[in-house]
């Protein structure tokens, strides 16, 4: 693809998740196989702010922490070529140096950075940062594999024990 902004329908086709778990609405800019900023518009009618907390809705850290992962995706796919249909997703395999600055609550608009920091084989490491404005919200380096999930399990004479 040749653009350097996508709306939902266009992410929806680069991701694999899906509401309520899609947690990127827009991505704004791409510097293909560099970097990428993406938009979350932070409601009230997120589900999760039932639970967290009741009288003081506050997005949680770890779902800052997905969708900055969501954003890196969606560049690791424009890089690479990568669909869900194709059987292959990108798995956290590690997430180094996250701080949390400041809350996200609801009308908030997060703007979702990521830098493609290295790219070897199935290992993609990011640099990504969550901003409010100007304000830093939560920053991290992560680190993913790519499997390939249309792939079986090699057959076993064990049993599988639960």
């Amino acid at each position: 693809m040749d653009k350097s902004s996508f709306d939902i329908n266009d992410i929806m086709g680069m991701l694999p998740h899906r509401y309520p778990f899609l947690l990127v609405d827009r991505i704004m800019s791409v510097e293909p196989g560099k970097s990428i900023v993406g938009l979350k518009n932070v409601t009230y009618n997120e589900q999760f702010f039932t639970g967290h907390f009741p009288t003081l809705p506050t997005m949680p850290g770890v779902l800052m922490l997905e969708a900055l992962a969501q954003v890196s995706g969606i560049l690791a796919v424009l890089q690479s070529g990568l669909r869900p249909d194709a059987g292959l997703i990108l798995y956290f395999a590690g997430i180094d140096g996250c701080r949390f600055k400041r809350p996200v609550v609801p009308g908030d608009q997060v703007l979702l950075h990521s830098e493609l920091v290295k790219h070897k084989r199935d290992v993609w490491k990011f640099a990504t940062r969550a901003m409010v404005g100007t304000e830093l919200a939560a920053e991290a380096e992560m680190m993913c594999v790519l499997k390939d999930t249309s792939r079986k399990p090699a057959a076993t004479s064990e049993p599988i024990v639960t």
